[in-house]
């Protein structure tokens, strides 16, 4: 290997880095587009919003559903690396659990009209579920086990049980202006604590 071709081993991977970077810029534009219009927004908007042209969009993501499906798993990999990260800077294991939660919390309550769309059939929809419950589950497990581990909340609780209890509160927290569903969910994690 002459040295031309070592420094072309060494511009590629910020090229790719760009590339990485601008297609999270293009999944967040995408995201909030759909909490402000819903997922059958004009692509025309999200283009907009991300500051690209539509063949952007089209190169990465040719369909529609290949794009709901990328905001989707974009999302819950933000949520999943958050665990550790906030375990680690919280003052408390309690107080990383429940600044998760808040993640969480947004992460279900922005999927305005993504019920309908995963509900149409689509197999690759199907296995965003699994994709969901393989990648936080065992981050919410963490965050409990510590908390437990030191005592702030009573051991025993099921991440998947909690997690479950907090989608069930964020439902229809969308439509309704009357129902705060993040007041709820601090009192569910706020119940959590070992009683003293």
């Amino acid at each position: 290997m002459d040295d031309s071709d070592e420094g072309a081993g060494r511009a590629a991977p910020p090229r790719r880095k760009d590339a990485r970077r601008n297609q999270e810029t293009l999944l967040d534009a995408a995201a909030r587009v759909f909490v402000a219009k819903g997922v059958d927004a004009p692509v025309r908007d999200i283009a907009a919003e991300a500051g690209v042209g539509l063949g952007t969009i089209y190169r990465h993501f040719p369909t529609r559903a290949d794009l709901i499906i990328a905001v989707y798993r974009h999302q819950v990999e933000a949520c999943a690396e958050a665990g550790p990260s906030l375990l680690a800077s919280s003052e408390t294991p309690h107080a990383a659990l429940a600044r998760w939660i808040d993640l969480f919390v947004d992460f279900l309550v922005t999927k305005h009209g993504l019920a309908a769309v995963f509900q149409s059939g689509n197999a690759d929809f199907e296995a965003l579920h699994s994709y969901f419950l393989d990648r936080l589950v065992p981050v919410c497990t963490e965050l409990l086990e510590a908390a437990a581990a030191s005592g702030e909340i009573r051991s025993g609780i099921e991440a998947y049980e909690l997690m479950r209890g907090v989608g069930n509160l964020c439902i229809g927290a969308d439509s309704d202006p009357r129902y705060d569903a993040r007041r709820l969910v601090e009192l569910l994690v706020a119940g959590l604590r070992r009683p003293h």
